[in-house]
């Protein structure tokens, strides 16, 4: 099993000295899915959302959230990313799918910053939509691909 990477020789969290690491393409690739009553979908979809455009405020704010990740991640490195897309997809009527890729060219890996989006994309939904569904679930919030770096790529099965 790897080490946890975080804790100094005392067991103290600290962060990561990566100053003698290679600077390299690094991409990560994160989701979360959101479920949604099949009339919020509809409102969605149609764009009848009262409070404006849903996929528009939350893909501005999935993006900002991926370039405050270090602000609000105590232990992540702050990141000059190069590319932040975030996509929507209805799996079926209530179910919707965020897509994050992000992508630097760093010393450090930019998982955080694609796990954050995720999360933060999805929340905008909830908050998009609550005046007409509190039961939303924001649901599999997970990495499923990473590359770059001395560990290479990692896809989830």
């Amino acid at each position: 099993m790897a080490e946890l990477t975080h804790l100094n020789s005392k067991g103290e969290a600290t962060m990561v000295d990566v100053s003698a690491k290679s600077e390299t393409l690094r991409i990560a690739t994160a989701e979360a899915t959101v479920r949604v009553s099949q009339e919020t979908g509809e409102l969605i979809r149609s764009g009848g959302v009262e409070k404006g455009d849903v996929f528009s405020v939350a893909r501005i704010a999935g993006t900002l959230a991926a370039k405050k990740t270090s602000d609000l991640i105590p232990l992540c490195h702050p990141l000059p990313l190069s590319s932040i897309k975030i996509e929507f997809n209805w799996q079926d009527d209530s179910t919707l799918s965020i897509n994050v890729t992000c992508k630097v060219t760093s010393k450090t890996g930019v998982e955080m910053e694609a796990l954050t989006a995720a999360s933060v994309a999805a929340l905008t939904v909830y908050d998009m939509c609550k005046a007409v569904d509190r039961g939303m679930q924001i649901e599999n919030v997970q990495l499923t691909h990473k590359s770059g770096g001395k560990s290479g790529s990692w896809q989830r099965q």
